[in-house]
């Protein structure tokens, strides 16, 4: 005789109070002319345990309703009722797209029917008066129902992110790829963006159709630190970031930028999968920035060295000009004060060559000092220190400077207008140094909001190839003047017309910028 604990589960409880598992909720459409066999189907599931929802019909337009008004889990159908049968049942189910487990359940079905029913469709057929294979057959199909709606699903999902991916590849401006290895130690692309066209000048078909395609289009002496790049990346895991040249199949070189995680394969063999990007123009912009850099770094090298020039020039000036004038003047003031007797012609001579020293002495003091930070520039503006500065070019090389239109209404800000006459200092002392020239014209005027120096000589030119020398200074000393303050400069490089050279300037440049030019 069982103990009063062996009549409990093991939670303690009776069995006749042990918990039940939940009822399975199940909603079956029947398609059934007799309310006895459909009361005999619906009590077996019940009895299994399902919590049963259901509905009988027995015509197209019942069912048709039916299938409209609610989702349905199951369709049993009897094979023949009046005006209406299993196969015409089915048909309706498979027009309004349903996925649905349909059993045909029938009292007497000839199995050739049988047959031809599950071929169009149907999912199983019973017998009404053998429904042992009844629950074992709707619990296989709601298996297999629901494994077709996770497929479906995951079919599904899978094409919205091939849509996706593909949406993403075609309006990214670089080259999504995948690239493996082939059999033979080779890479092939099984997939390519449509950049590639763009990027490679080849499609993506041809790309992929091709063993190292990609690897031969590297520039050869590039190749070979993008093996080592690859073979380096030889993890799953593992990155590449490369930076190479391609030849397009029209003979152009680009720049770009190779970017890819490598991703072990089901099969194990490797693929990397990321982007290529065209950096041609960043990578020129980067070799333009390093040529700038040169030079400014070779212009600021030179205007230090002229700088030395300079200075080296006035002490020169000071030393044997100025100094050998105080050095006269000391001699024949001695010479005057030994003389004091001497005849009044001959004292007048002494004190005469002693006003000439002191006025060459006072003239070389002004010369010096205009060149130095001409005052006249900012007392009276820039057409007055450029027609100064004219003249004193004039009595030192003997070459006429002629001023043709000098607009003395022109009002500039200090630093636009000691730029505009230092580049016209620049380019008389080029002109004087290698133009030969024996006549120079100078235009200065205004034109809108601009303002122009246009300076002319009659001498040998400037041949193009002077442009491009290396430490060519004076002209690109000029340029970045201009530069600086938003202006333009051009030049006119015929011979043996001369050389003319124009420099334009806004006449709002240097507005907001204070000169620390001493």
């Amino acid at each position: 005789m069982p103990t009063v604990d062996a009549m409990h589960d093991s939670a303690g409880a009776p069995p006749s109070e042990a918990v039940q598992p939940p009822a399975r909720a199940l909603s079956v459409l029947l398609i059934e002319d007799s309310e006895d066999d459909a009361f005999l189907l619906l009590r077996r599931f019940r009895l299994a345990g399902y919590e049963v929802r259901s509905r009988q019909v027995c015509s197209g337009n019942e069912m048709r309703a039916a299938l409209t008004a609610q989702p349905w889990d199951l369709i049993l159908c009897d094979h023949r009722m009046p005006g209406f049968d299993a196969m015409a049942a089915l048909n309706l189910v498979q027009e309004t797209g349903r996925d649905i487990p349909f059993i045909i359940v029938s009292g007497q079905i000839e199995e050739d029917k049988a047959i031809a029913a599950m071929r169009a469709g149907a999912h199983d057929y019973l017998n009404k008066n053998h429904l042992e294979r009844l629950l074992p057959a709707v619990e296989r199909e709601l298996r297999e129902a629901e494994n077709r709606n996770s497929r479906r699903a995951a079919e599904e999902t899978l094409r919205e992110n091939e849509a996706r991916l593909r949406s993403l590849a075609s309006n990214t401006p670089g080259l999504i790829f995948q690239m493996v290895r082939s059999p033979d130690g080779g890479l092939l692309f099984p997939f390519a963006s449509d950049a590639c066209e763009m990027l490679l000048g080849v499609s993506a078909d041809k790309l992929a159709s091709q063993p190292d395609g990609f690897t031969r289009r590297v520039l050869s002496e590039d190749r070979e630190s993008f093996l080592q790049a690859l073979g380096r990346a030889g993890e799953a895991g593992a990155r590449i970031n490369w930076e190479g040249r391609v030849c397009t199949p029209r003979g152009g070189v680009k720049w770009i930028n190779l970017r890819a995680s490598a991703r072990l394969l089901a099969g194990g063999s490797m693929a990397w999968e990321g982007v290529m990007w065209n950096i041609t123009q960043s990578k020129q912009a980067e070799t333009e920035l390093r040529e700038s850099q040169r030079q400014l770094a070779e212009l600021s090298n030179h205007l230090q060295h002229v700088k030395e020039e300079e200075r080296e020039r006035i002490a020169r000036d000071v030393h044997d000009v100025l100094g050998g004038h105080l050095v006269a003047m000391k001699f024949e003031i001695a010479m005057l004060a030994n003389k004091l007797d001497a005849p009044p012609e001959t004292l007048a001579q002494r004190a005469a060559a002693l006003g000439r020293l002191v006025d060459e002495g006072i003239e070389t003091v002004g010369r010096v000092t205009r060149e130095l930070r001409p005052g006249i520039l900012r007392d009276f503006g820039l057409a007055a220190a450029i027609e100064g500065q004219a003249e004193d070019f004039t009595q030192r090389t003997g070459i006429p400077c002629e001023i043709l239109c000098a607009d003395h209404d022109i009002e500039l800000a200090e630093s636009a207008s000691i730029a505009l006459f230092r580049i016209f200092q620049e380019a008389l002392t080029n002109i004087s140094k290698h133009a030969g020239a024996d006549r120079v014209e100078v235009r200065l005027t205004e034109e809108g909001d601009d303002v122009i120096l246009d300076i002319a000589d009659n001498g040998c030119g400037i041949a193009a190839d002077d442009l491009n020398k290396p430490r060519s200074f004076g002209l690109r000393g000029i340029r970045e003047r201009l530069t600086s303050l938003g202006g333009s400069f051009a030049h006119d490089t015929s011979r043996p017309a001369g050389a003319r050279l124009i420099a334009r300037l806004p006449v709002h440049a240097g507005m907001d910028i204070r000169t620390e030019e001493t």
